[in-house]
């Protein structure tokens, strides 16, 4: 007879897919960072942040999530190459992080992974996407529906696709902090 372990293994969902389809739709945000956090990403403080309703986590124990940071529902949040996540961040709806890519050029179309840091302070607006290998700046801004492929210096505002920088950020201009629904 097949120990429980074999048959569990065998069929539960993976955690990813318990991540996604289940934990990203708790309604209470308490349980729900708890649950992210048992799933293997790393809370600064699991009370003073969070992954808002449907967002699409991969890998997430390469997930690190400062103080007073937020992830916008509905962003995808690839992790494989590892994501970090400063403190006072806000990372609107709809941004896309996207860490895995494939050297076309290469026989084989090799996957690259590639890591992400997003510095303090730092804004990625409504629909914005950050590939691997990029460090988005403290202070920095960048603008809905850019896309990111290069680093940002910090306190710049960047903007298109791919995206550039329009303008910089005023010295002491910083994010809110401590923004969090009162639910649990």
């Amino acid at each position: 007879m097949p120990a429980a372990r074999d048959v569990l293994y065998r069929w539960a969902p993976p955690p990813e897919y318990l991540l996604n389809h289940v934990v990203n739709r708790i309604p209470l945000v308490g349980p729900r960072m708890a649950a992210y956090a048992a799933l293997g990403v790393r809370f600064a403080d699991r009370r003073r942040a969070i992954v808002m309703l449907r967002a699409e986590v991969t890998s997430p124990r390469n997930l690190r999530m400062g103080i007073d940071s937020v992830i916008g529902r509905d962003c995808l949040v690839d992790a494989r190459g590892g994501i970090t996540i400063g403190d006072r961040v806000n990372i609107t709806s709809f941004a896309r992080f996207m860490t895995a890519k494939h050297l076309i050029d290469e026989p084989g179309f090799p996957a690259v992974l590639e890591p992400i840091v997003v510095e303090d302070d730092a804004w990625i607006a409504l629909g914005a996407t950050v590939l691997g290998g990029v460090t988005i700046g403290e202070g920095a801004v960048v603008a809905a529906g850019a896309v990111v492929t290069r680093d940002v210096p910090a306190r710049a505002i960047v903007a298109g696709i791919p995206a550039t920088q329009v303008g910089t950020r005023e010295p002491g201009v910083g994010m809110a902090s401590g923004y969090r629904p009162n639910w649990l």
